[in-house]
């Protein structure tokens, strides 16, 4: 009597264990959430170095999205990129979106920048104003190279 008690609580926890584990992977993974909560927005990129489907869309650090699809432009040899967005978030027509990185060494993630526009993006819209990633390689060879940035005038001859 006292196995079977032992059996019934062991499988209990193990149940219980497989049933937390399932409603955290559906939480994490935007499954718990729908496609009814989320709307799809565009956007073009030079370079999407670094940026999957799956990688999270973020606004103030926050996730509010994912990209869902990108694929090379094969007219303009830009990097078209869908994601979603939370429906609770309406972005200014201005709205910047730009791939950030997450530290020196961390993954990249695709950042909304909202505008100050009094017209939203309607779901489905294109987001013009983009940035691609910036090749942390090509940033260390220009300084090692001592090329002169756009910012910073070349001095003259007198």
């Amino acid at each position: 009597m006292a196995e079977n008690a032992t059996e019934v609580l062991v499988g209990g926890v193990v149940l219980a264990a497989a049933i937390g584990f399932t409603v955290y992977a559906a939480q994490v993974t935007g499954l718990a959430r729908g496609q009814t909560g989320t709307y799809e927005l565009n956007a073009s990129f030079r370079s999407a170095e670094g940026v999957a489907v799956g990688t999270d869309v973020r606004l103030a650090g926050v996730k509010v999205g994912t990209v869902t699809r990108l694929e090379l432009n094969p007219e303009t040899f830009f990097a078209d990129a869908t994601f979603t967005m939370d429906r609770r978030i309406t972005l200014p027509d201005d709205s910047t979106v730009l791939i950030s990185q997450e530290g020196l060494l961390g993954g990249n993630f695709v950042e909304v920048q909202p505008g100050g526009s009094p017209f939203d993006v309607e779901p489905g819209g294109l987001i013009l104003d983009t940035q691609g990633a910036v090749s942390l390689i090509a940033l260390l060879m220009k300084i090692f190279a001592g090329e002169d940035s756009p910012a910073e005038p070349s001095p003259s001859a007198p």
